[in-house]
């Protein structure tokens, strides 16, 4: 049942306060309601929507052909606008909602977003026009409660505030200009049947029309909510969750339009959810006199804590003046939202399931994005060009089973390596003292700034290198031993040597 805007008027005044001020609120606590229906998702039976092609109804009838269909419509374009643009490929992306439109907006750094360039996505100039603002430096902080938090300073990361859906949008339309290639809304992925040499996708319009297609590849970009990752995982497609709730705002009383807020606590952990979550904002002008804030926290996806962003909102709401005190003129332009996904793999490579025979996942469907900055939309902008290349060579040798796509993937050593740390950041109260993950962090910022800059940008850009990432670790537990205490309670015997694993499948890799 859909949930509508006075069903939550006592349940989360704050919330209900804010949203009321929206003309299209009850369009967007129906996409948070999905959302949260996730959690439900982890609870059941893993249903089957991946069948054989002796499922497929005999009375079945194909409404189009194509070498790659796409489920999901954000990032999905990203990819599909190289394969039909350059390669020539004809593409169907297919969304439940309308695609080109996301439910959160990105910062990266303007050097990150011109590898869109040097593929030939876009043009330079297109890609300077969907950045919104550009702000001079940006800093980390973590709470202490003497003030004596160790503000970070850095330069070229995160510095570029970037209009998802425009940036999307150009997309859209580089693939609805390519010959055979379309985008269709309001439709819902149902199930697909496997054949020798394809894959048959069934889908259902908003009028519950349902429609058969062919397809050489299904690409899966359904985010953290896809039943393809789900059935191939056994039930457990991320080990590791970050729910993120946030606004595009203008009218704070405290904002500076230069300077980006990467990661800011302002206080320890809240113990009012089963383990305990330690919050973290995030805060970033975008164009004109509007500022983006985020609320999140790190978890995992199996803890008891309460991660709907339902009620991650009302917290967001009832502390933000904690964090940008809003003024006089304060006015809430548009939410944003997310479960943004993270997985941990026990071994020297990537052990997450990723493809089968005639289907990938991408984006947060393959859930192979940086553990710690816990976005996507880096991870699918550092590995498009190679994303792209290994599966149009994949089409044209139609090497298109399990044992051929899996090997095109955003798994990235380091990257997985880093998930390792992202466990430091899920506050246990059964262990942590209220402000650990604060204290932790903020010896980690202190370590970071007596080191070279390159550090600093190098960690928060996903570009670590391995003899880097020691020369971190062995300061840091050097400056705060209760760390070797907390690597055996939050990672055990099993988890400290998937992390060597880990180490050891990034020290040996070949670098792309």
């Amino acid at each position: 049942m859909p949930l509508l805007l006075d069903q939550i008027k006592l349940t989360h005044p704050h919330l209900y306060r804010s949203f009321s001020l929206l003309p299209d609120a009850e369009a967007h606590l129906r996409r948070i309601g999905e959302l949260d229906r996730y959690w439900e998702q982890l609870e059941h039976p893993v249903p089957e929507v991946i069948l054989p092609a002796s499922a497929l109804p005999k009375d079945a009838v194909l409404s189009g052909e194509y070498d790659l269909i796409y489920a999901g419509g954000t990032l999905s374009l990203l990819h599909a606008a190289v394969m039909a643009g350059k390669y020539g490929r004809k593409v169907m992306i297919f969304d439940r909602q309308r695609p080109a439109k996301s439910t959160r907006d990105w910062n990266i750094s303007r050097p990150e977003l011109l590898k869109l360039s040097a593929i030939g996505l876009f043009t330079e100039s297109e890609v300077d026009s969907v950045i919104l603002r550009r702000y001079k430096s940006g800093w980390v902080e973590f709470y202490q409660p003497d003030g004596s938090q160790k503000r970070l300073s850095m330069e070229n990361v995160l510095d570029c505030a970037v209009d998802a859906d425009k940036l999307l949008g150009l997309a859209a339309e580089k693939v609805t200009a390519a010959p055979g290639s379309t985008l269709l809304a309001g439709t819902t992925f149902l199930c697909c049947y496997q054949f020798p040499d394809h894959v048959v996708v069934k889908v259902e319009d908003r009028a519950h029309q349902v429609f058969y297609y062919k397809a050489r590849v299904l690409v899966d970009v359904m985010g953290i909510l896809s039943p393809i990752a789900m059935q191939l995982n056994d039930g457990l497609p991320q080990t590791h969750v970050c729910p993120t709730v946030g606004t595009i705002a203008s009218g704070f009383e405290d904002v500076d339009f230069d300077i980006g807020e990467i990661l800011l606590s302002t206080g320890p952990a809240d113990l009012s959810s089963g383990s305990g979550r330690q919050f973290i904002w995030e805060g970033f002008p975008a164009e004109e006199d509007r500022y983006i804030t985020y609320l999140f926290f790190y978890d995992e996806a199996v803890s008891l804590n309460d991660k709907s962003l339902l009620s991650l909102f009302e917290t967001y709401f009832r502390t933000l003046p904690e964090y940008k005190k809003p003024g006089k003129e304060f006015t809430l332009h548009r939410p944003v939202y997310g479960i943004i996904p993270a997985y941990s793999h026990d071994g020297f490579n990537r052990t997450r399931e990723i493809a089968a025979d005639h289907i990938i996942l991408f984006g947060d469907a393959a859930s192979l994005g940086s553990p710690l900055t816990f976005c996507g939309f880096g991870s699918m902008v550092r590995n498009l060009e190679h994303l792209t290349a290994d599966l149009d060579r994949a089409l044209g040798e139609n090497n298109l089973l399990k044992k051929h796509l899996e090997k095109i993937s955003a798994y990235e050593p380091n990257v997985a390596s880093m998930a390792n740390l992202m466990k430091y950041m899920c506050f246990n109260s059964a262990t942590d003292e209220p402000n650990f993950v604060n204290d932790l962090m903020n010896e980690v910022m202190v370590v970071l700034d007596e080191l070279p800059e390159r550090y600093r940008q190098a960690m928060f850009r996903d570009e670590l290198k391995i003899e880097e990432l020691m020369m971190v670790m062995l300061r840091v537990a050097w400056r705060y031993p209760k760390v070797l205490t907390a690597t055996w309670e939050k990672l055990g015997v099993q988890g400290s040597f998937g992390f060597l694993k880990n180490l050891a499948g990034w020290a040996f890799s070949p670098v792309r």
